[in-house]
This record gives C-alpha cells, structure tokens and sequence, in this order.
C-alpha cells in the first residue's frame, strides 16, 4: 500500500519528538500530531516549570542558612507573578527550540488532536491520514479522586504552574512525588501548606527509610502534615474553600491541590475500537519493542505506564526509531533507573529499596548513614542528610542505593552507573571519597546495620 508517511507520532512530548527525529534522521517521512504545545508534559506542565519554581522557592531557606555564616540578610517579599512571567518566558524558548527540533528534520507538525481510526489510520481535524506505523506517545495527566467538591473547587499540577494569585495556605491532596515537590515549593514562598494523605508516610512505593527521613525533613520546614487521612469533602464559601477531613478536622484554605496520580493519556484515542489491547488504567500494553498487540501500532512513555520518566519515554523513543528506521535490534533497558524526587530536601534513588531486596534475595547487608551536612552545623538547621546502601550479602553487589539531602539527584547520577555495571561494595570500598563532601559517604561507610 501507499501511505502519505511511514510514521504518525501522536504526542509532540519528550518521547514522541525524540522518536520522530531520530526517524527521519533515518530517511522515514515523519508527521507529529499535537494537540497542546509541542514539549509535552515534562517541558510546559511537569519537569521544568517545576524545578523552576523549586528554585525559586528553596532562596527563601539559603536566606535563612545564610545569617548563620554571618550574613545580614533581609528577605522583603516575593513577586510570585514575576516568577510566573519568567517561567513562562522559559517555557515558550524551549517550545520554540521543540518546533525547530523537527523541522530541521523535516518532521511535519500537525497541530490537533488525534483519533486513531484504523491499524494505519489517524483522523486530525477532520483529515484522514495514513501511515505504516502509528506511534503512541501521548503521555499522561493529573486525575481527580471522586471526592465530593474535588473537580469543582481543586486546582491540580497543570494549573498550580499558573495561578494568578499565591495562596496564603493551601491544603495538597497526595504524597508522591508531585505532592511533596509542590509542598516544598508553595512552602518554600510561605504559604501555610498542609500535605493530607492516605498511608501513614509519604511516597508510597520508595524505601520505607527514606520515607521516615523525608516526613520528619517535611515537618521540620515547616509542613503541616496529615498521615492516614483522606479528603471527604470540599466547599467554597466567603471565608475560603472548607477542606473535610476524614479526621473530623476543617481545614480552611485558600487554595486546594489534588495531587493524587496521573493516568494514561488515551481516552480520547480511541485505540480500543481498533484491536488495541488496554490496560485497566488506561495504558497501553506494549511489549519489549513498544509494540502493541496491532502490529503496525507502537507506544512509548507514560501511555505505557511502565517507568514514568521522561527520559525513560526519550530512551524508548529512540530505541523505537533506532530499531525500525536505523537497521538497529536496541532496546530500551529498564533495570536500575535511577529517580529523583525534588522535594526540600531533595530525595534520589537506584536499584531496589530495602524491602524489594530482602524479597528478591537470600540474604541483604545494609549500610547506612545518617547526619548533618557541615553546611548545616553553622547555619543551625537542624535537618540531617541519610544515605544507605543495600547489598546482596552472597554477591557482595550493591543492588540499592538511596540518599535524602541536597544535591542528592546530582549525586545519585554518577551511583547509577556504578549501579548500572554491576559494581560490588568492595568497589565502593576500594574509592576514595572527595573531601569533604556528602557524596564520600557512599564510600566509606563500613559498618553494617545490626
């Protein structure tokens, strides 16, 4: 058959973009189809924005730390709509920098929404366009629990990169990842910030250490935080938005944020209707080469709910396209990624947490170190750094690695490779530490956990 492209990418994301160029890198006649702004969650909603305004947020702490090592400092007040001004400044250069990105390889970028109408088949405003290869790279958005008042009167990520106005206080609904790095942020710029959750520590899912370091991190900034307590209700009146608690307690508030998941972005696709197989979430269902149960239809990123990291999705993008177009058999490996979580303090992470590898394993040592960074012993902040190492015991190979405290995303990066390649305690053991640093602890940690 002919078809007017060899590939259709739905979704000008991380992922999508990186798959198309690198196709057409290849000689394949390339359309993107985007409904939003081309750079996808991570660069206009997600990763960037985020951090952003992270930094922003964590100057109002250095003020703090700064009068201890003898400085006068004298913070008069935040323009949070200058902040937002700058953001959006940023954001608009790196979709400019996104469309470039695939015109200069003679991507053609179709503005629109697209439903997936047959194995070959996509329609855009009205238009059917064929293809011999669809590829799926959508991403994922916030969802909203079935709470009473929730959809009405709560802003979720998307809209808390963009509020007009700065809350004095605002209840956050959630403890992952998103609703600690918000948390950090809106607390950061001093707002009243209370973090309600359902489990009793945050961040589900992570090494149970980590999560007890990072709540106790929370409260000591200052957080008001909610352990095994849910949202019941939401109303809005002349005195602010009444926040039920499962508790019994009110919290009034100017401002509610629902951070309690993302899902696949498929729902207006339409995959089921052509043969798609689907996931209860949502998610498409994809094998080792992103392929779905259509042969001639693939998917990368979140809408796989596999890894949900934005440079997971660029590695699946680029082995999709690589592996078709290039001549290549190259997968995308997902074993040991690391992660960060930049909440203040930052969280970062490799391998397996402690109870993943007492599961997986026979026998696990554990090394662990817990203090307070020599930055903190003059500024008088109280809040201590942890990092631990987990190794399978018969091995001797580190198989986990987790740390709590600045700089740790940074840190965690160069950990990941030694992790990645399989490195032994013996190795840690054998590298001598730069001092004085926080990252020496990795190295010199000797003594395990009784």
């Amino acid at each position: 058959m002919t078809y007017d492209y060899d590939l259709i990418v739905i979704g000008a994301g991380s992922g999508g973009v990186r798959a198309a160029r690198i196709s057409a890198g290849h000689g394949a006649k390339v359309a993107v189809i985007e409904g939003d702004r081309p750079g996808g969650t991570c660069v206009i909603r997600g990763c960037v924005p985020k951090k952003l305004l992270m930094y922003g947020a964590a100057f109002s702490a250095d003020a703090e730390d700064a009068r201890g090592f003898g400085w006068n400092v004298k913070v008069e007040g935040h323009s949070w709509s200058n902040l937002i001004a700058e953001k959006n400044a940023e954001l608009d250069r790196l979709e400019g920098i996104y469309r470039s990105l695939l015109k200069n390889v003679g991507a053609e970028l179709i503005d629109g929404w697209a439903i997936v109408t047959g194995p070959n088949q996509v329609t855009v405003n009205k238009q059917e366009l064929t293809a011999e290869r669809i590829l799926i790279a959508a991403g994922g958005a916030p969802q909203l629990l079935d709470v009473p008042g929730m959809a009405e009167h709560a802003i979720t990520s998307n809209e808390a990169l963009d509020l007009e106005i700065f809350p004095d206080e605002i209840v956050i609904y959630g403890s992952g990842y998103i609703a600690l790095e918000f948390a950090g942020i809106f607390n950061g710029f001093g707002a009243k910030t209370h973090l309600v959750y359902r489990s009793d520590l945050p961040l589900r899912g992570f090494d149970a250490d980590i999560r007890r370091e990072i709540a106790t991190a929370l409260e000591g900034r200052g957080i008001i935080l909610h352990p095994e307590t849910t949202i019941s209700a939401i109303t809005d009146d002349d005195n602010g938005k009444q926040v039920s608690l499962s508790d019994g307690a009110v919290v009034t508030a100017s401002q509610v944020m629902a951070a309690t998941g993302r899902s696949p972005n498929t729902g207006g696709l339409r995959l089921d209707e052509t043969g798609v197989e689907m996931g209860g979430r949502g998610e498409v269902i994809v094998d080792e080469t992103s392929r779905t149960s259509v042969p001639s239809i693939y998917a990368v990123g979140d809408v796989t709910d596999r890894i949900n990291l934005t440079p997971v999705a660029i590695a699946e993008g680029h082995a999709f396209a690589d592996s078709t177009y290039g001549g290549m058999n190259r997968g995308a490996s997902h074993d040991k990624v690391a992660s960060a979580v930049f909440s203040q303090p930052p969280i970062a992470t490799v391998g397996l947490s402690e109870e993943e590898a007492a599961e997986k394993y026979a026998g696990i040592t554990v090394f662990e170190s817990r203090f307070r960074a020599l930055k903190n012993t003059i500024s008088g902040r109280a809040e201590k750094s942890y990092m631990k190492l987990i190794v399978e015991t018969a091995s001797n190979r580190v198989v986990g690695v987790h740390m709590m405290g600045p700089d740790s995303g940074e840190i965690m990066q160069g950990i990941a490779i030694a992790v990645k390649m399989g490195a032994t305690k013996a190795d840690f053991d054998a590298t001598i530490g730069i001092h004085p640093t926080a990252a020496e602890e990795f190295v010199t940690m000797r003594s395990p956990r009784s």
